[in-house]
């Protein structure tokens, strides 16, 4: 069954704990935490500490951490400690350090991603699959929720999906922007194990209809 990432960064910040509590309760799978430096990205989210207020107040959740910084090296023991379970970092921000990034991250006690950004083609993350618990794919420019899908993310879910399996692995396809009950179930279609959503599932008048019509995606 397709997993569900819902993304904090459309929760209700003066109620964060309740706000995923309730879309957990109706089904989503775990929780998808964007953190944005400024410079990376443009925009700002929030950091370790948020995380850990979070994590004493909902410890069984597992924390999928998405890090759109140019440092993941520096802050990832701070992530890792605070409660992220998973850690993913982006390809184009240290494109010379990708190994060191995996080990650092591994280190620190958590599974390991990669994302890349919709002008990153996904052969770019072909040597390091075997390394990877996790490859996330854009479907949206990094920075900002709310965006509308980019087509291209199926054709590149498709192509990693095709390369993943030829090399009998197991690592996992997410899919992250723009998910909705009618995109959501094309990224699956092309191969993504988990959709991360967050307007579309935070802000929808009914979430388990949403959730249901995701966890039938396949």
């Amino acid at each position: 069954m397709t997993k569900i990432a819902a993304s904090i960064l459309s929760a209700d910040f003066a109620d964060l704990a309740a706000d995923c509590q309730r879309l957990l309760n109706q089904g989503t799978d775990l929780l998808h935490f964007d953190v944005m430096d400024g410079h990376f990205v443009p925009n700002i989210s929030f950091g370790a500490p948020v995380l850990e207020c979070l994590h004493k107040a909902l410890p069984e959740v597992f924390y999928d951490v998405h890090l759109m910084i140019s440092d993941p090296v520096k802050y990832a023991p701070d992530f890792a400690k605070a409660g992220a379970n998973l850690i993913t970092f982006h390809l184009e921000a240290v494109p010379d350090a990708v190994p060191e990034t995996i080990a650092a991250i591994r280190a620190a006690g958590c599974q390991v991603g990669i994302s890349i950004k919709p002008g990153t083609p996904a052969e770019a993350v072909y040597p390091y699959l075997d390394d990877l618990d996790l490859v996330l794919v854009m479907s949206v420019e990094p920075g900002f929720g709310g965006q509308k899908f980019m087509p291209s993310a199926l054709d590149k879910l498709s192509a990693l999906r095709a390369e993943r399996d030829r090399r009998s692995l197991h690592t996992l396809l997410e899919v992250d922007g723009g998910v909705n009950t009618e995109t959501g179930p094309q990224c699956a279609a092309a191969g993504a194990d988990w959709l991360v959503t967050g307007s579309a599932l935070f802000k929808a008048k009914d979430p388990a209809a949403v959730i249901d019509t995701l966890h039938g995606s396949h």
